[in-house]
């Protein structure tokens, strides 16, 4: 069976993931820079990462197996994982695959170097009932 790893800090979809997993009897690993509280359920576990850069997206890479499922926002993060062969879920319920990662990747540099040159402002779009439905719907069918 695999594993879902949460990249947890700011995930919007926790309790999603709760819910799936306990329904499918997956395990859960939840990653984090500070403690959150987390069900008290044996097939979840937190792990607490030093507050250093990247120190969480780090962790993950270095325990995902193939197959596993890694729930993210962080797309560098996602292209790693989908390297070593995990199946990789967005937020909003976007899977990452080896032949989108590509464009994602480029989208976001492109975003950053807007931003950089003042061009783009403000943030992504408010997180919508909509996306937590899309999300569910493909964990449940990535599961």
């Amino acid at each position: 069976m695999p594993t879902i790893f949460v990249d947890a800090d700011g995930c919007p979809v926790k309790q999603e993931v709760y819910r799936v997993a306990l329904r499918y009897s997956i395990r859960v690993t939840l990653v984090a820079n500070a403690w959150m509280r987390i069900p008290d359920e044996d097939a979840f576990k937190l792990v607490v990462v030093e507050d250093d850069f990247d120190a969480a997206d780090d962790w993950i890479v270095e325990h995902v197996s193939r197959n596993d499922i890694v729930i993210t926002g962080d797309i560098p993060l996602a292209d790693r994982c989908l390297k070593l062969g995990a199946r990789v879920l967005g937020l909003r319920g976007r899977e990452f695959t080896e032949d989108s990662i590509g464009e994602a990747m480029a989208s976001r540099e492109l975003s950053s170097e807007l931003r950089d040159l003042g061009i783009l402002t403000g943030g992504p779009k408010p997180f919508e009932k909509r996306d937590r439905s899309r999300f569910l719907q493909r964990l449940d069918a990535m599961l």
